[in-house]
């Protein structure tokens, strides 16, 4: 649109119903605070700036705010005086005069920029007030939306509604948008005539209809405009956002064995024909490309898997975890700040830390990468087809060369050359009968423990 928008976000509630040291929009859906969903969906609506109303935690929330390149100006509400008053707060933006206004919360974490483009719609044809609303089989509870001859007429809360005004399931959202050059006529018009003495937002629709405006609502999925209260909707929030990402990734063409076991993050990534095993979870930053595989019961954060490499089961790819074209980390693995080669192998029971591995370098079970002295870490630095044989210790900083061995079993505290073996362990000593000495000397300790009859 070429329309100028602002959207003003609210989120100076006081949460108290979510019974948290923090406020609800800094609770993470995805991973992300429910605030940063909010503004990344009013960003995509093509809005020129974000207004945000801020109460408790301003200074966090704000910060949580930052998505991008969107303009944000925040605003406090010291007093919680409604929503309409709510709004009024950021009066200096809404004078600045732009075309439209939308009017969102920042716990809605669900909404998309659909039903918010339809809205501002709603306004370049004429109106001068459009309602969000959404349809449930279960109105209980809701604001019913009133509309005849295509107008909106009324928002009827539940308490106020007849028998045939609750049988409506058109409810209203909460959202809305307003025509930007009347929307501080309008607002200013809000009273507070009512039980609890605050400013109701909703009061726009009968207002903006008395002074000869248009009102008009428009329709959205239910998910979308689900709000979050307490601990049980935010998991509820978690469910629908989970379904909708993972659905979206298989129709691009993603295998999910069990998607209802797969966890994403709000910016996970995965490729065409990737598989995914049950039971994986990716925390921020995880980058899968094409034709990888995830067993099962995986857990991934901040790495890059490229095509055709394997991970799992049960593995865990720390940040800064790198794995290049086939290669593969096995089982009870786990990689961090890892660069492992193309074709390289960590199949079992084993750590890589602040460590490259070169291509088709094999890690035997049970090998780790000393990379931490209690102060600093430092890198372990293998070359290419080498081959670390099971049980080792490599104690960084210290570097293998291409094609080295290192035998089973050795502590290697200094750098081995290419081709070189080497061997870090003591010599292996015999002592005959020694061990049925060890055993009857361990029976008679514990018979001597025995109580006596």
């Amino acid at each position: 649109m070429e329309r100028t928008c602002l959207a003003v976000i609210l989120a100076a509630g006081d949460s108290t119903r979510m019974k948290s040291s923090k406020s609800k929009v800094l609770h993470p859906v995805a991973n992300r605070p429910m605030i940063a969903h909010v503004v990344d969906a009013v960003a995509k609506s093509d809005i020129s700036a974000v207004a945000l109303v801020l109460g408790r935690d301003a200074e966090e929330v704000a910060k949580a705010a930052q998505v991008g390149s969107v303009k944000i100006e925040t605003y406090l509400q010291k007093e919680r005086l409604g929503t309409g008053h709510a709004v009024l707060a950021a009066r200096e933006a809404i004078a600045r005069g732009y075309d439209d206004i939308i009017v969102t919360y920042g716990d809605v974490a669900l909404q998309t920029e659909g039903p918010l483009k339809a809205a501002r719609q709603g306004l370049a044809e004429g109106s001068d007030v459009v309602v969000i609303g959404f349809h449930t089989d279960r109105p209980t509870g809701y604001g019913r939306l009133l509309v005849k001859d295509g107008e909106l007429i009324a928002i009827r809360e539940e308490r106020d509604a007849s028998d045939a005004e609750r049988a409506v399931k058109w409810c209203n959202s909460g959202l809305m948008a307003i025509n930007g050059r009347k929307a501080l006529d309008l607002l200013s018009r809000i009273g507070n005539a009512n039980a609890k003495g605050e400013y109701y937002l909703t009061d726009l629709v009968e207002i903006a209809r008395s002074v000869g405006g248009r009102v008009t609502a428009v329709d959205a999925p239910e998910i979308e405009m689900t709000g979050c209260n307490n601990r049980a909707e935010l998991a509820v929030i978690e469910r629908f956002w989970q379904e909708r990402r993972r659905h979206e990734m298989m129709i691009a063409g993603v295998t999910m064995i069990a998607p209802e076991t797969v966890f994403l993050s709000y910016d996970t990534v995965i490729g065409q024909d990737a598989l995914i095993e049950p039971n994986v979870v990716f925390g921020p930053g995880a980058t899968i490309d094409s034709g990888a595989i995830i067993h099962a019961f995986s857990h991934i954060e901040g790495a890059h898997v490229s095509a055709g490499a394997t991970v799992g089961p049960f593995a865990r790819l720390r940040p800064g975890a790198d794995l290049a074209n086939g290669s593969k980390v096995g089982n009870f693995c786990e990689v961090k700040n890892g660069k492992i080669g193309e074709g390289a192998k960590v199949n079992h029971l084993t750590y890589i830390g602040d460590a490259t591995v070169g291509a088709g370098t094999n890690i035997g079970a049970g090998t780790i990468t000393c990379n931490y002295d209690g102060v600093n870490k430092h890198e372990t630095l293998i070359g290419a087809n080498a081959f670390i044989g099971s049980n080792s210790s490599l104690v960084a900083p210290v570097s293998i060369g291409d094609n080295a061995y290192i035998a089973s079993g050795s502590v290697i505290t200094a750098d081995v050359p290419a081709d070189a073996l080497a061997l870090g362990r003591a010599r292996q000593e015999l002592k005959p009968d020694r061990a049925t000495l060890l055993r009857e000397r361990a029976l008679a300790i514990k018979a001597a423990k025995k109580p006596k009859a």
